[in-house]
């Protein structure tokens, strides 16, 4: 399969004009990283798409891309392996060498260089985006590069670790980047994000931010390299198929809206007694009042099983992982309860179910998952997580700075991911935009189309949302 049939077309609404490779300013050799457990078991989901929505710039928007070429060639120098390569090499067996083929992926780092896609589409307004908590995905989908491609196809067709693609609207510029997920988490994402755009803004100075650690951190019981058993990289490959019926909406709640949520379930937990000193944070506070509308908007039978599996990131919490870690050193947890009981027993008890999932994080049993995945490798896929329509899963965190990328023409409008990993029940949190009061947070949600129209009537729900005007 070639490269191509992974690129979007020159279609309305969006228009290819161009594509560039970026390569790092200033060449190294080459070097070969070898991936943890954590990369590779997400080699089975897609890239990583986020993008921004940025004002229309002065300058002719030919001389902003030229720009953000060079300045992106600046940041590939920070962040060498995203100019790399994933790579497969295929060997027998150790120590027995009894046939049986192996394989070991790891990312080679050659100065290969990133993809700047630079597109336009005239017919699309800053409004036709951000003006409704609808989602228009065709449109949005569009504005980033390698849809529905997955981290292993990288390694078969020499697919970039990295792109980027700027497209040109009739009053504002998306900037959208697809990344992927075996290079690293969230995370890594926006600080590749964040010094980019620092670099632009600064007129191609380096970026002020601390260095970054690119090596990867095991532990001291995991093979290095890892050795999967398998023939080829495909194997572990299963295609999800993508239900066509979903819907996304973009929800943003005010500062202010946020602390009313998390006041209510801290006083719902207190009045309930036993809870102890557990605090509720504002993002499980909002989770949980998110997990018992899409109950509502679902018609979920009270018995029904019902889960909501949360990324818990590692930095700072395993020893040994530094805070500026670039790999991925995120482990999933995930609350389980019945439909009835999360309608039911009030936003405080939804809420306590999320928070105990943060709370058993157990430092050692993370280490002895990573000691042992590679004796019996197990993959991430995305029709495992969408659990029928009884389940929720929130990615990304409101910690990750989305607004503070200007690139040196203003600061973002607003932030919008790519089709990558959409499935029924996907809620992506964002930090929210400076006028909704500091806290602010947004989530883009996925579901069935009837449970979004069900969902966007629900006036418990609703009322804590700032609705776009």
């Amino acid at each position: 399969m070639g490269m191509n049939k992974h690129m979007e077309e020159a279609a309305d609404p969006v228009r290819i004009v161009s594509r560039r490779t970026i390569q790092p300013r200033s060449p190294r050799a080459p070097e070969d990283i070898h991936l943890t457990p954590w990369d590779l078991c997400l080699l089975t989901i897609d890239y990583i798409q986020k993008g921004l929505l940025l004002p229309k710039p002065a300058d002719p928007v030919d001389d902003l891309v030229d720009a953000l070429a060079s300045s992106l060639a600046l940041a590939l120098d920070r962040f060498y392996p995203l100019a790399g390569r994933l790579v497969v090499d295929h060997h027998h067996q150790v120590p027995d060498d009894d046939g049986k083929m192996s394989i070991t992926v790891l990312l080679r780092c050659a100065g290969q260089g990133a993809e700047l896609v630079h597109a336009t589409a005239p017919g699309a307004a800053a409004m036709d985006i951000v003006g409704s908590v609808h989602t228009p995905s065709s449109l949005v989908w569009a504005l980033f590069p390698l849809n529905q491609v997955v981290g292993a196809d990288a390694a078969v067709e020499s697919l970039p670790l990295l792109s980027a693609q700027v497209t040109e609207l009739a009053d504002g510029v998306f900037v959208g980047v697809s990344m992927n997920h075996s290079a690293g988490d969230g995370t890594a994402f926006w600080e590749f994000f964040n010094a980019w755009s620092e670099i632009n803004r600064r007129g191609n100075e380096m970026s002020s931010r601390r260095p970054v650690q690119q090596q990867r951190w095991f532990t001291g019981t995991s093979p290095v390299p890892i050795a999967m058993p398998f023939s080829k990289l495909q194997h572990v490959v299963q295609r999800f198929q993508r239900p066509a019926a979903v819907a996304e909406c973009f929800f943003t709640f005010s500062g202010a809206s946020i602390k009313k949520l998390k006041a209510r379930a801290n006083d719902e937990i207190e009045m309930a007694g036993g809870a102890g000193a557990i605090i509720i944070s504002s993002l499980q506070a909002l989770l949980a009042h998110l997990w018992r509308a899409v109950c509502r908007a679902r018609l979920a039978r009270p018995e029904q099983e019902t889960s909501y599996s949360m990324l818990v990131g590692c930095r700072g919490r395993v020893t040994g992982i530094p805070e500026d870690y670039m790999g991925n050193a995120v482990t999933f947890g995930k609350a389980r309860s019945t439909a009835g009981e999360i309608m039911g027993n009030g936003l405080g008890w939804a809420a306590l179910q999320l928070n105990r999932v943060v709370a058993s994080f157990d430092e050692a049993s993370v280490r002895e998952w990573l000691g042992r995945w590679a004796a019996d490798p197990r993959f991430v896929y995305n029709g495992e997580v969408s659990s029928g329509g009884t389940a929720l899963a929130t990615g990304s965190s409101p910690r990750f700075d989305v607004f503070g990328n200007d690139f040196g023409w203003g600061k973002p409008v607003a932030v919008r991911s790519g089709s990558g990993n959409k499935i029924d029940g996907k809620a992506t949190v964002f930090q929210g935009p400076e006028e909704q009061g500091e806290g602010s947070m947004s989530l883009e949600v996925c579901v069935a189309p009837d449970v979004l129209d069900r969902l966007v009537n629900d006036l418990e729900f609703m009322d804590a949302v700032s609705v776009p005007t």
